[in-house]
């Protein structure tokens, strides 16, 4: 059954780029340097800002433009060449933003419209704050270049709102691929390689500082056309969905964060940081997992309660008892009995031996 789900989770994990973003890679270094050809980036998906690319098309186009020496710097060229627009409506976004709280809280909310090859988390302490990201491909399938380009690009944004301010530190995962003295002077701040994160760490006080200038309803507008745009992405980018999806095929005894290592590339504590920004919990959607499972088994098997609860994931016929009591203010034999039909219908239908 792991097996399955697993195929099942990486047959829909096929992440997409917005076109805009890809623009901007193509022509980090100016229109016709880029090696790509400029009528390459003009028809197709390519044509509209809010089309969407296979990540893997926007990965050959990245290999293009590190030429075969692989240029340890173009991350840096695209991240800090990002104009609003490039980002399409979340650029916008934060360029209304009343704070860069407000700026990146609307980054981890859509950042999946500029690309779902990675999620972006905020990390909020007393002092100071983390905007952390984690690439969601197969190790490997990024190039560092490119996670550069997302956290200078993270830098190049914040700066719209805040033209006098540099981040405390940043942080990548990889090691350094160029002279570290380059990256200190584009960010601007202190940088460490090999760390545990790709994180932006900035001063909270900073991050909660009002503008002088903002505008709530273009704000309001603007989120709301990004809803819009949300919705239509396919239910799969989010990780949520990715993770409701194995786990509709998982051992739910055994099932834990761990086990999405080599699915989602997120580590436990990372999974559970873009669950929490998304809205939920591991064990909010372990618990619906073993809630739908039990339903299923209860209104088409013959299975003791005892038998129900190991299928989902429980210690015996008391848990499940008191799980369905919460779930359903009943226990769960009084739900057998409600929809005995659907046993003897399931009966039915099976093929005989």
């Amino acid at each position: 059954m792991r097996a399955a789900a697993l195929s099942a989770m990486r047959a829909a994990a096929r992440p997409t780029v917005a076109a805009s973003y890809a623009h901007a890679v193509a022509h980090a270094r100016g229109p016709g340097d880029d090696g790509t050809g400029a009528a390459d980036t003009t028809r197709g998906a390519w044509a509209s800002p809010t089309q969407r690319l296979p990540f893997a098309e926007v990965r050959l186009l990245w290999e293009r433009i590190l030429g075969p020496d692989e240029d340890p710097y173009v991350g840096l060229a695209v991240g800090s060449s990002l104009r609003p627009a490039d980002l399409h409506v979340l650029g916008h976004l934060v360029l209304a933003s009343s704070s860069l709280a407000e700026a990146a809280a609307a980054a981890v909310s859509y950042h999946p419209l500029v690309s779902e090859a990675g999620v972006l988390s905020l990390h909020r302490g007393p002092r100071q704050s983390r905007m952390v990201y984690g690439p969601t491909v197969a190790p490997g399938a990024m190039h560092p270049q490119q996670v550069e380009a997302v956290v200078t690009g993270m830098v190049t944004a914040a700066g719209w709102i805040a033209r006098d301010w540099a981040p405390a530190s940043v942080s990548f995962a990889h090691r350094a691929i160029g002279d570290p003295g380059r990256y200190v002077e584009i960010l601007r701040c202190p940088v460490v390689f090999e760390a545990a994160e790709n994180a932006v760490t900035v001063r909270t006080a900073e991050l909660d500082r009002p503008r002088a200038l903002s505008d709530p309803e273009l704000v309001a507008l603007h989120r709301r056309h990004a809803d819009v745009l949300l919705g239509g992405l396919p239910a799969s980018a989010t990780v949520r969905a990715r993770v409701r999806g194995w786990l509709d095929q998982a051992d739910l005894l055994r099932a834990g964060p761990e086990d999405l290592r080599d699915i989602l590339f997120l580590s436990p504590r990372t999974l559970r940081r873009a669950l929490r920004e998304e809205g939920t919990s591991w064990r909010e959607l372990l618990d619906d997992a073993r809630h739908m499972r039990a339903l299923v088994l209860l209104r088409t098997t013959d299975l003791t309660l005892d038998g129900v609860a190991r299928q989902v994931g429980l210690s015996g016929a008391a848990a499940l008892v008191r799980a369905f009591s919460r779930w359903h203010h009943m226990t769960p034999g009084a739900y057998r009995r409600h929809h005995a039909h659907d046993r003897h219908t399931a009966h039915s239908k099976k093929p005989p031996p």
